[in-house]
């Protein structure tokens, strides 16, 4: 990770559903991590060129997204980038945790979004050895 600001890729069709991330995070989400900055992506083939082209710390993925949903992109993500950086999946619904599974996400946050619980695994993912 980069001793700059950490960046967070946010992808979702709904602008709310971003806005929704980037507050419950926050600009500094733990002391011992640095700033958080923010690149908001509304469409997937966006998501691809962002993360090809590197520079992106975590990627937080819409599950519930359309017409691409965040998990299809999650394991088209780490099927295709080497050292792809972790990406958390937000889920319709608990059930759907087998899902981000597949997805091969390092993790998943049901939907409503819960500022706490979506802080923990971000910075569960972020302070996690690379």
């Amino acid at each position: 990770m980069s001793q700059g600001p950490v960046r967070v890729l946010v992808y979702s069709d709904n602008a709310g559903i971003r806005e929704q991330v980037m507050l419950a995070l926050g600009k500094r989400i733990h002391p011992e991590l640095p700033e958080l900055s923010y690149l908001e992506v509304a469409t997937a083939p966006v998501v691809i060129a962002q993360m090809d082209a590197g520079g992106i710390d975590l990627a937080i993925l819409d599950g519930e997204a359309t017409p691409a949903g965040g998990m299809g992109i999650a394991k088209q993500l780490k099927d295709e980038i080497i050292d792809c950086p972790p990406i958390l999946v937000l889920i319709g619904r608990a059930d759907d945790a087998w899902l981000a599974n597949w997805s091969r996400a390092e993790a998943a946050v049901p939907h409503p979004i819960d500022p706490i619980r979506l802080g923990e695994a971000v910075v569960g993912l972020l302070r996690a050895p690379a």
